[in-house]
């Protein structure tokens, strides 16, 4: 089950919008396909997402903390093997 969430372009102006929060996130490409599911703190893991060009889009959702993004982002990647 994807996020349910619009995908957004990933850069510069999204980055600076993401929350400074953990979260779980999800890389896709511009046809809206899923290539990666990740966690962290979002705001500091789509820099470096935009900054190695890991993704065209991004859609998120937050968690209160790091260990339940961690759960969640594992429940979401079973559905990509």
């Amino acid at each position: 089950m994807p996020l349910r969430k619009p995908w957004r372009e990933l850069d510069r102006e999204t980055v600076a919008r993401a929350p400074d929060r953990p979260g779980v996130y999800e890389l896709g490409d511009d046809d809206g396909t899923v290539r990666a599911i990740e966690h962290g703190v979002l705001r500091d893991d789509l820099k470096t997402a935009l900054a190695y060009g890991d993704g065209e889009r991004v859609r998120w959702t937050e968690t209160h903390t790091l260990d339940r993004a961690r759960e969640l982002a594992a429940e979401h990647r079973e559905r990509l093997e």
